[in-house]
């Protein structure tokens, strides 16, 4: 019989919860990779999961990623992410949250929650009402932390594509520099907006076809099927929907010279670094690139900033980048597991 231990993606994790409220339904995992810089944070996932071993699984990867994140972003705080697993039809009831509101203050602030995929401001309030172990709550002064993460991980990844662009390619502009993104949700739709201020030319991607032709007419992109936006010809590839789509298949299929994205765990397993790094394809690790929205949050759960300061970290992202791109280069490894060395050391590991 299979058990926690042995599966792919655990990793040393401190703890592993599994929760079920019979009179809600719901069903729930919390998983904790690591409280050595302090409790675990990490955004909640509400998801229809095909099966529960995914769900687990993507537990497990994204606390894992957020260690890594809260680390290489200077946050005093561990990794932690929780994944409700919706129905079909992804059925969210106040009673639901506030039944996932209490499962969390039973950790005891071991655990510190935002939003993430399926979960909005006004979801992380219903959950307030039970824990106060929340962050991401709407903020009453513009110039606190907190609010919806979503802008701040844009601007991260947005200056991130840019040092990509100046590292690999040696160019100062984003004019006319090709850019295909695959979601354009909210983070990925501000990542496309900021660009397109810049004069970028945008082929955008994403399962919401609807939205995807409105945000095009609004900013001047080109619309492309969700198969076709990651072998396109262009300068720059930035995954911004789920993770784990670059593996074996797909980065033989790639056509940039630059991969750099905020979608989190984009490599489908650690060998696939290796793959890009093979293809001479410059790779910003994603948990270096998106943690604008972690460091907004972080810094309002602990009670000592602003949006000027969340603002001013942000724009060390690129510092970091372009440390990991030059360490990949020296010693010829590829930039996912540079990155992964320097959080490990970081987190005691």
């Amino acid at each position: 019989m299979s058990v926690m231990w042995d599966l792919p993606d655990f990793d040393g994790h401190e703890a592993v919860h599994f929760f079920h409220d019979v009179e809600t339904g719901l069903s729930a995992i919390i998983a904790l990779h690591s409280t050595h810089l302090g409790p675990g944070a990490g955004g909640t996932r509400f998801w229809h999961y095909e099966n529960r071993e995914t769900a687990v699984t993507d537990a497990l990867r994204l606390s894992r990623g957020m260690s890594f994140k809260n680390a290489m972003a200077g946050l005093p705080l561990g990794g932690g992410k929780a994944v409700i697993l919706a129905d079909r039809n992804r059925t969210k009831t106040p009673e639901i949250l506030a039944a996932f509101g209490r499962m969390i203050d039973s950790l005891g602030g071991q655990y510190i929650t935002a939003e993430d995929v399926g979960i909005s401001t006004a979801d992380m309030v219903e959950v307030s009402k039970q824990t106060k172990f929340v962050s991401g709550l709407p903020v009453s002064d513009h110039g606190d932390a907190g609010g919806d993460p979503g802008p701040f991980t844009a601007m991260g990844v947005y200056l991130g594509v840019k040092a990509a662009v100046k590292h690999k390619l040696g160019r100062d502009s984003m004019e006319d520099v090709h850019v295909a993104i695959q979601g354009v949700g909210s983070v990925g739709g501000g990542l496309a907006r900021l660009l397109a201020k810049d004069g970028a030319r945008l082929s955008i991607a994403d399962i919401n076809k609807e939205h995807a032709g409105n945000l095009a007419g609004e900013i001047g992109a080109d619309v492309v099927g969700l198969d076709e936006v990651m072998r396109l010809e262009a300068d720059v590839f930035s995954p911004n929907a789920l993770g784990a789509i670059l593996d074996k298949v797909s980065i033989a299929h790639l056509n940039v010279p630059i991969v750099a994205g905020g979608a989190n765990n984009q490599l489908a397993t650690p060998e696939d670094g290796q793959r890009i790094f093979d293809r001479d394809i410059l790779f910003a690790p994603d948990y270096v690139i998106n943690s604008g929205g972690i460091i907004n949050v972080g810094l309002e759960y602990l009670g000592d900033s602003n949006v000027e300061e969340v603002n001013r970290r942000i724009t060390k992202i690129p510092d970091r980048l372009t440390e990991i791109w030059k360490e990949s280069a020296s010693r010829k490894l590829p930039s996912a597991e540079v990155a992964d060395n320097m959080a490990r050391a970081l987190i005691g590991r």
